[in-house]
């Protein structure tokens, strides 16, 4: 079976798997034993992002995740409150086919959590992201899921295009599609726009380059705020400016009706990259990704508010921020 997500307006059918969900609930949660627990960043960088990898064979969950998914862990003990911990929700970073190529292995990308309180002014580390990233080889977790049936490849993957935009760690869900895409032998375009502070702090690097070797149909752009890029030596930036670096090949990608857009990563970047894309996008290109209310104005003066809104993203746009 599968969902149709027809857009409105003249864009290309976009019909999407149907896929399990929830068959693990926090009342009947599945095992998950951990076989790999390695740091994604390289180097010096300020950011301590682990790759975590869980065997769930024997769970409902083995061969029944797709890349796109989350799932949900429960960390052990109990709050402040002295009540259990609230499940919380990671983004699966494997193929469908899993880390182990049979769907007995899924990944995730997590950073460790280390903030400050706004009136205690005291740090104080994030639950279960440091749970996750001092998990140790051979120990349990208690797993929810899968969960999420929009942030997916489509149904015919072969019949669209591909623009991958992510910062930080929401990486993870494009590191399972681009492989699923990979494993197809790539039959179209993607391009992966990659956002993050500093080079070491690139996620999955090694990865990217090899894809971009082996297939002339795949664009990587890594995308430096915080210092000078690597590829060009041009000043720091955000994401959304390569949609101005790279004007030319990406206005043309997003042009075309096979093209789809997948925005992942902190909340507040999908504001940048839609205001940039309205910018950017000829007359008519625009609506087929986004439909702008009058009273929305000029593009720079766009609010998150406003999302949903005056504007509205079409069903060519998948969008997952947190």
């Amino acid at each position: 079976m599968t969902t149709d997500a027809t857009t409105p307006g003249p864009t290309r059918e976009v019909v999407f798997p149907d896929v399990h969900m929830h068959l693990h609930t926090p009342a009947s949660t599945a095992e998950g034993t951990v076989v790999w627990n390695e740091r994604c960043t390289a180097g010096k960088s300020h950011s301590f992002v682990r790759h975590v990898v869980f065997d769930v064979s024997g769970s409902k969950l083995a061969g029944n995740f797709r890349a796109g998914q989350s799932f949900g862990v429960i960390p052990p003990g109990l709050d402040s409150t002295g009540r259990p911990h609230k499940l919380r929700l990671y983004s699966i970073a494997s193929a469908g086919s899993g880390e182990d190529g049979h769907g007995a292995h899924l990944a995730t990308t997590v950073k460790r959590t280390i903030d400050e309180h706004r009136e205690t002014h005291r740090l104080f580390v994030g639950v279960a992201s440091n749970y996750l990233a001092d998990l140790q080889v051979g120990e349990k977790v208690a797993m929810t899921g899968p969960n999420g049936k929009r942030f997916l490849l489509p149904a015919r993957p072969e019949a669209h295009d591909y623009l991958f935009i992510a910062t930080g760690t929401g990486i993870a869900p494009f590191r399972g599609m681009l492989r699923e895409l990979d494993a197809a032998g790539f039959p179209g375009r993607a391009a992966l726009l990659m956002g993050v502070p500093h080079g070491p702090d690139l996620l999955y690097e090694s990865e990217w380059r090899s894809l971009a070797a082996r297939h002339t149909g795949f664009l990587y752009l890594p995308t430096l705020s915080r210092q000078a890029q690597e590829i060009d030596a041009s000043g720091p930036m955000y994401v959304d400016q390569r949609l101005l670096t790279h004007r030319e090949q990406l206005v043309s990608m997003l042009s075309s009706e096979r093209t789809l857009v997948y925005i992942c990563g902190i909340a507040g970047m999908e504001l940048s990259v839609l205001r940039r894309m309205a910018a950017v996008l000829p007359a008519g290109v625009r609506e087929q990704y986004m439909h702008v209310e009058p009273a929305a104005g000029d593009p720079g003066g766009w609010t998150r508010r406003m999302l949903h809104r005056e504007v509205k993203i079409t069903r060519r746009v998948m969008l997952e921020v947190y």
